[in-house]
């Protein structure tokens, strides 16, 4: 019987940064990530990294700007789950890349796309010879502290139309 360990790990990132991470499953992935990037959010930032998971079993790169390139890559040597990617941006929200990413051919699905604290939660398991890591899921931000009320409800309201994303 194979024995099956689970484990978290944290994504380390600085406060005002978002990311998404998903899962895909081919090697041109990271290009088609980048030009999909790069075609819905031209003013954006950002730095995307793609874990093999056959032949060479490299962790693949792209970005236009390094730092969150090497954030992206950083954070994927210490998930390394196979076929799972992660994009940092700046100057750009997942909201506005979402429905882009998922529409890249490659993508199988979308763990999380946030800016708060996240732990991923791994399954790690011998193939073979080899040993094997998974994504299970994701622990985003923290529990609710209670039901919305008439103030933060209006606070809510009030936000989303000084950051124009509501008339």
């Amino acid at each position: 019987m194979d024995e099956m360990v689970l484990k978290t790990v944290e994504i380390e990132k600085p406060d005002d940064v978002n990311f998404i991470l998903g899962q895909t499953h081919f090697i041109k992935s990271i290009e088609d990530l980048y030009e999909t990037m790069v075609n819905t959010v031209s003013q954006g930032k950002f730095g995307v990294a793609f874990c093999e998971a056959s032949g060479a079993c490299k962790i693949r790169s792209e970005g236009n700007e390094d730092s969150l390139k090497l954030l992206a890559e950083t954070n994927m040597e210490r998930i390394a789950a196979g076929h799972t990617f992660i994009i940092f941006m700046k100057n750009c929200y997942p909201l506005n890349v979402l429905n882009a990413i998922k529409n890249v051919p490659e993508v199988c699905s979308i763990f999380c796309a946030t800016a708060n604290p996240t732990k991923v939660v791994i399954a790690e398991s011998k193939l073979g010879d080899e040993t094997g890591r998974g994504i299970l899921g994701v622990i985003d931000g923290f529990m609710p502290k209670g039901k919305e009320n008439k103030e933060e409800k209006a606070w809510r309201k009030k936000f989303l139309r000084d950051i124009k994303y509501k008339l």
